[in-house]
């Protein structure tokens, strides 16, 4: 496989909350080019030159699990940065398990090409398009996310959308300006999950104060553009 071999940064062996309603495991692709200050991996964002866990050891501790998981989640990092992302999902699809996605939706044409192999997709929106950049620190990031998140909706795969809140990064009123410029365009699935400071770096968010953030009243117009909506707590 050579230098088509996955990068993994890590493994979970089994998950029963990264693919709803599935026992996962859950494979950690190394690398991604946003620096979202709550990132709780950070020590996944720098693609390093060798992978952590050899991409055939992970295929051997599959095949010992064979018969006790049902699928394979590729979560992050953002395992669209791995041009050899295509090629371990259809290995894994090709052993008889499903195939999960975790993304920020940084990269269409490579979400493009992993799409029609997909059996669930998690993604990742973090603000209005228009103020990514204040989240992810890169310019023109929010023109990935608006495409590959129409590209979700438009392919008939299961997905869930989702957007991590801090009153740092969004008030009230941009979370539900958001979640219309969402249901718009054609999410039907969403959930907001509440910053946690686990893993996060970030001190100044790590202080801040969330108590009655984002109101009962806000969660009640948000839920109510959706068919499913999910408030999520940390803990």
């Amino acid at each position: 496989m050579g230098s088509r071999q996955i990068n993994i940064g890590g493994v979970t062996p089994f998950s029963a909350t990264d693919y709803p309603g599935k026992f996962a495991t859950v494979v950690f692709v190394q690398g991604c080019p946003w620096r979202c200050g709550y990132c709780h991996n950070p020590h996944l964002q720098e693609r390093t030159r060798t992978a952590q866990v050899p991409w055939d050891d992970v295929l051997a501790l599959l095949t010992r699990r064979a018969g006790l998981i049902d699928a394979v989640v590729f979560s992050g990092g953002e395992p669209t940065t791995d041009p050899g992302l295509v090629r371990a999902i259809a290995q894994v699809k090709a052993m008889g398990f499903g195939a999960g996605l975790h993304t920020a939706c940084v990269y269409p044409r490579r979400l493009e090409l992993a799409l029609p192999l997909l059996d669930w997709v998690g993604f990742d929106i973090k603000a209005p398009f228009a103020q990514y950049e204040r989240i992810t620190g890169v310019a023109g990031s929010g023109e990935h996310a608006r495409e590959c998140a129409a590209m979700i909706v438009d392919s008939g795969v299961p997905y869930e959308c989702r957007t991590t809140i801090h009153p740092s990064l969004l008030a009230p009123h941009e979370i539900l300006s958001l979640a219309m410029m969402l249901s718009a365009l054609g999410v039907r699935n969403y959930a907001l999950q509440q910053f946690r400071a686990q893993g996060c770096t970030d001190a100044v968010l790590g202080a801040a104060a969330l108590d009655g953030y984002p109101g009962q009243r806000t969660l009640d117009a948000v839920g109510s553009l959706f068919e499913q909506f999910t408030y999520r707590r940390p803990g």
